[in-house]
């Protein structure tokens, strides 16, 4: 891994910007989640019904293209960009395809939209499927848009422009929290001016779902900027024989069925998770207080987001880092590297993410109540939800890792088993769950999906110790060992803190409103962050340090080095130092700027619908210059492509 003085000054403002970019995303998306509960409610049925159109369009999307587009076409724009004219024709080509194949797709999902609402929701009544149908004509267009994301993304990534991307999500959440501010500020908030499926009207629509559409739409009219600023000379573009598809389909195969088991299987849990909300509707209308003690799929979406937090920002980052080395590793046939660079990131990340866990659960009062919409009832809903999604944070990230290594072997097969044996756990589970009484379906969701995090572990595990011979597992058990006692000690702290200001009564402080939640989470936060560390240090927890390397290299800085082990070779085979003394262990730090973000989402089961523009916004930093797959290949300038005849005025260059 090459070291910060040998990285470019260029690299370290391009991580400075998608450090900065990623951060002030993921806060304006939390406060677009707040907004929306403000306007609609946490646990009401028009909420409920929004979510469930809103999420259509990106699950359809990676559903039928989303695999497509990373294992095939993105690796294809990456290739062409390395010709000495940037890859324009092929490009164009690529782009053109692309755009058509997405404006077909979203015209047929969107004309067939009744249709699709009814084979992903349960139990909704004529009136709420037919609310549901227009969120649904209103956002199914979001395909297209998340499409052409997706490719021009890729176009400024593989010429080394990565702020755009970046930035473009910070203008869509700006637009949809416009819109939600608009709505509260026309027809109210949800706890003064309740909203329903009685008083709702084409107005209401225009605010929350069509105002949603145009801040994706804006987020990809953005990127068309700095594309043309590349002055590739892109142009539509029609013939695609010999272009190389086809054998990169072949290679992608086993991506592209992973992708598809679990965005079917996680089709199917949504369909479940739809019940209570129509359910709570019904008793709601029967004048049953009990529809207050029923949380729907939005309970279930806003507890996703909270728990997925860590993982987006702590695990994404190092995987990135780690796979490049596991992937050299990996090449060179060094097994001991590739457990090396396992066991150190699994290691690593466990800093954050056994905190996380840990101080999620302790925190879920507070939490609850501040995405509550002001309903201390809703606020309860999400703080049960909440705390049993937290516990399997470590487990979700750790699998992730895992995951890397099998992309860093080129083993897409193994992945595609251990999503198959996940979409097993989830489909049957979510068949029996439906079955349950509505006010615990949503709970039991999350805990199907923690058991499921909790499999992907094991699975992994299972088969990594066939490749590697075995994970370093003692160190990494007394590593897990060790801050586990470190972030549970943090945890009782907030845990006191929460009963003493009023976490555990129904009339306690913290229950009152959403900025006494808040002042709550700010107050316990940091002392539970100090003790964390403080714990750390007793226990000599190393790990901490190679923890803030990355995080200041994401912000742009350099990677501390006091304390962290200095790089050490490793054998080059397992059999090299076995008729030797055992080598002492020593760990390179991790020392690479984090000028990319993962574009793979692994095989880890999907608990949120929202699109996040991070899978589609970087590479590998050291993918190899391959040549582009197929019969038929061509780099050179736009129009000279011989093997495309429909262009009767190219140049053909002699055979």
């Amino acid at each position: 891994m090459a070291s910060p003085k040998s990285a470019p000054a260029s690299e370290a403002r391009s991580s400075a910007i998608m450090a900065a970019g990623t951060l002030v995303s993921r806060a304006l998306g939390f406060i677009r989640s707040w907004m929306l509960i403000l306007a609609l409610g946490l646990g009401s049925t028009v909420a409920d019904t929004f979510v469930n159109a809103n999420n259509l369009p990106n699950l359809i999307f990676l559903l039928v293209a989303g695999g497509v587009f990373n294992s095939v076409l993105v690796p294809q724009i990456i290739k062409a960009s390395k010709a000495a004219d940037g890859g324009a024709d092929y490009i164009s080509r690529l782009l053109t395809l692309g755009v058509i194949v997405m404006l077909v797709l979203t015209a047929a999902v969107t004309v067939a939209a009744p249709w699709v609402m009814q084979l992903t929701t349960s139990g909704y009544s004529p009136q709420q499927l037919a609310l549901a149908t227009v969120f649904a004509y209103w956002c199914l267009p979001q395909i297209f848009f998340y499409g052409l994301y997706a490719l021009l993304t890729q176009v400024l990534n593989a010429h080394g422009a990565f702020g755009p991307a970046m930035w473009a999500p910070i203008v869509n959440n700006i637009v949809a929290i416009s819109g939600l501010g608009m709505f509260v500020w026309i027809f109210g908030a949800n706890r003064s001016n309740p909203h329903s499926l009685d008083n709702w009207t084409s107005a209401h629509t225009f605010f929350i779902a069509a105002v949603s559409t145009i801040g994706v739409a804006i987020q990809t009219a953005l990127l068309f900027i700095p594309v043309l600023k590349l002055r590739l000379g892109l142009a539509p573009r029609f013939g695609w024989r010999g272009v190389g598809l086809g054998a990169a389909a072949k290679l992608g195969i086993w991506t592209l069925a992973t992708t598809a088991v679990g965005q079917l299987t996680f089709l199917y849990v949504m369909r479940v998770a739809s019940q209570p909300g129509a359910e709570r509707e019904r008793l709601q209308e029967a004048g049953n207080p009990l529809w207050q003690q029923v949380p729907g799929n939005t309970v279930l979406e806003i507890a996703s987001q909270l728990y997925l937090l860590p993982h987006s920002i702590i695990a994404l980052s190092l995987a990135t880092v780690l796979f490049n080395r596991m992937t050299e590793a990996s090449q060179a046939g060094n097994r001991a590297g590739v457990r090396e660079a396992l066991s150190h990131g699994l290691r690593t990340m466990a800093v954050a993410t056994v905190f996380a866990a840990l101080a999620l659960f302790a925190l879920a009062a507070p939490l609850g109540m501040f995405f509550s919409g002001g309903r201390a009832s809703d606020g309860v809903m999400l703080a049960q939800t909440l705390s049993i999604l937290a516990l399997s944070t470590p487990f979700m990230s750790a699998n992730f890792m895992m995951a890397r290594v099998f992309y860093a072997k080129e083993d897409a097969r193994t992945p595609f088993k251990i999503q198959l044996w996940l979409a097993i756990l989830n489909v049957v589970g979510a068949f029996t769950i439906q079955f349950l009484p509505p006010r615990y379906i949503i709970f039991s969701i999350a805990g199907l999906y923690t058991v499921g995090n909790i499999l992907s572990v094991v699975l992994s595990s299972h088969y990594l110790r066939r490749q590697l011979g075995h994970l370093d597992g003692p160190t990494v058990a007394r590593s897990y060992i060790r801050m586990g006692y470190a972030a549970t000690g943090s945890a009782l702290v907030g845990a006191l803190a929460v009963g003493l200001l009023g976490g555990y009564n129904p009339s306690g402080f913290i229950w009152s409103s959403n900025w006494a939640a808040l002042a709550a989470i700010v107050i316990i936060a940091v002392p539970m962050l100090v003790v964390y560390f403080v714990l750390l240090r007793l226990f000599r927890v190393s790990e901490v340090q190679d923890l803030l390397g990355p995080i200041l290299g994401r912000l742009g800085g350099r990677f501390a080095q006091g304390g962290a082990a200095a790089p050490s070779p490793v054998p080059a085979h397992d059999g090299a130092a076995a008729a030797g003394s055992q080598p002492e262990r020593t760990e390179a730090p991790i020392t690479a700027a984090l000028t990319t973000i993962s574009d793979d989402t692994g095989i880890i089961p999907r608990i949120s619908g929202q699109f996040d523009p991070v899978m589609y916004r970087a590479r590998p930093a050291t993918a190899p210059v391959e040549r582009i797959p197929g019969r038929h290949t061509f780099q050179g300038p736009p129009g000279e492509n011989p093997h495309f005849p429909d262009e009767s005025d190219h140049h053909r260059p002699e055979a």
